[in-house]
């Protein structure tokens, strides 16, 4: 059986009490999902004295943006300026491109979630939030729809804007090459740019948008020792 699969049974028949089940979910978190999280943390880490929001694109279930809250209110609880805004259809894909491959999940409609997730999800965001000081006010958006059409949409909305951390997984190549290009104004020295799926054949998409936007000899493409595929660069 495979690991993924364990750890569901695990959890599932676990004998712990419910009460005291989300203290101990280290227990049932294997290798790669801890890897996971290490690497989000290695990302706001190094966005900690750099002035700007967070940005998701494609948050699907929204674990980084939980991750992002909870180290928010680690590691600067008191700043009012770190909003959170993330992207995605809650819909799968909207179209695929010949750049992306013939991945079994890259077709219309791939990687969707249930119907009203992003209700869900703004709740969950509002506890983590309530958590911290400063949870009288609101540092969160949830963006539904075309990430491109509601980037647009949240510039012109926020033309104060300024980027510390942007982070791409939205897998397919064209919402990433066009989001890419229009986060350019809106980064400053020191933001980080990180990505899912650079240098990934099943996701092949990502890297060709990169390379569109940020040639392979401009930035230094760092790896984490915690991902094998996720990556990151710093604007210099």
């Amino acid at each position: 059986m495979k690991s993924e699969n364990l750890s569901k049974k695990f959890v599932r028949n676990s004998p712990i009490p419910d009460n005291e089940l989300m203290r101990n979910l280290g227990l049932y978190m294997n290798r790669q999902l801890l890897s996971r999280i290490l690497f989000m943390r290695e990302l706001y880490e190094k966005i900690i004295s750099v002035q700007g929001i967070v940005i998701e694109f494609g948050t699907r279930y929204g674990q980084n943006m939980s991750l992002f809250s909870s180290f928010r209110g680690m590691y600067e609880p008191y700043n009012m300026n770190r909003r959170l805004v993330c992207f995605d259809t809650f819909q799968g894909f909207l179209k695929v491109d010949k750049n992306d491959g013939g991945y079994e999940h890259a077709v219309k409609g791939g990687l969707s979630v249930s119907n009203g997730y992003e209700d869900h999800l703004r709740n969950v965001l509002e506890w983590h939030e309530s958590q911290s000081p400063l949870s009288d006010i609101p540092r969160f958006n949830i963006c539904k729809g075309d990430a491109v059409v509601e980037l647009k949409k949240y510039f012109d909305k926020n033309p104060q804007t300024i980027i510390a951390l942007a982070y791409f997984d939205m897998d397919l190549y064209e919402p990433t090459k066009n989001c890419l290009e229009i986060i350019k104004p809106y980064l400053t020295s020191g933001s980080v740019v990180g990505f899912d799926e650079l240098n990934t054949k099943s996701w092949q998409g990502e890297t060709l948008a990169y390379k569109e936007n940020f040639s392979l000899d401009k930035f230094s493409i760092k790896r984490s020792q915690h991902s094998s595929d996720a990556s990151y660069i710093i604007i210099e």
